[in-house]
């Protein structure tokens, strides 16, 4: 038994040290088990299955200013690699928006109403387009296959201990309420922060004043509704986000070349 758990143990230190790197702009070090031609497929595959279920808004001036904000990110996100889509889904109650691996851009119409003009709406895709250049969802698969093989291991240590099952049951999932709690929640909060750091400096270098999604978050914070409690969340609580924005757009202007 006592063997085993050594095995596991270092196939997995093997795998996390051979799974390192760097995200872009802020340098900070990730796990990375999946290869970016995995990760690309699967975003295609799943920019697929979307469009398969929703309803695209391809005519009105949202989704235009879509593609046009779309396109001058893109522009400047250094991913020549990426085929990009920028697509609008009409949905007016779904205030939302994501970017897939390989730069498929999705705005949900719900989310106009907070918005007012195109440098806001750059905010919202270079947050978002910020994600997919970091290779954040790559990441969370990462984790998500580490937070694994750790509860593997637990488990086999746990199968030789002198314990009732019942006891062991709630160990093992006590150690998954601790690891998405402790690990997982809090590392999506960190990717959270990160692609504002980079959405801002992606706005500001394709020619948005990064000062408007200070705008954009203020009025995006009084949604309605209650919300968990940050600890317990995949996203930062509203004012938090809002006081890292605004300290680090002085980085951000650093970029920023206002248009003539």
């Amino acid at each position: 038994m006592r063997k085993a758990i050594i095995l596991c143990a270092c196939l997995a230190i093997a795998v996390f040290l051979s799974a390192c790197a760097k995200a872009p702009y802020t340098g900070r070090n990730q796990l990375m088990i999946i290869s970016q031609e995995e990760e690309l497929a699967l975003g295609k595959r799943t920019a697929s299955d979307v469009l398969k279920k929703e309803k695209r808004d391809t005519t009105s001036e949202n989704s235009k200013a879509v593609v046009r904000v779309g396109r001058n990110i893109a522009a400047v996100a250094g991913r020549d690699d990426f085929q990009w889509e920028f697509n609008t889904i009409q949905k007016d109650d779904t205030p939302n928006a994501f970017c897939l691996p390989g730069g498929k851009v999705f705005v949900y119409t719900g989310i106009f109403k907070y918005i007012k003009d195109d440098a806001e709406l750059a905010a919202v895709m270079g947050h978002e387009i910020g994600h997919a250049i970091a290779r954040h969802g790559a990441e969370r698969v990462s984790t998500a296959m580490a937070a694994q093989t750790g509860a593997v291991v637990g488990m086999i240590a746990l199968s030789g201990q002198d314990m009732s099952p019942a006891t062991k049951a709630a160990m093992g999932a006590a150690f998954g309420v601790g690891v998405n709690v402790g690990v997982i929640l809090p590392f999506s909060r960190i990717q959270e922060y990160e692609a504002d750091r980079v959405g801002l400096i992606l706005m500001a270098k394709a020619g948005y004043d990064p000062h408007a999604a200070l705008n954009f978050w203020k009025a995006f914070a009084q949604q309605p509704g209650k919300k968990p409690p940050e600890f317990l969340s995949t996203h930062p609580a509203s004012e938090n986000r809002i006081q890292a924005i605004n300290e680090l757009i002085p980085e951000a202007m650093q970029y920023y070349k206002k248009p003539q």
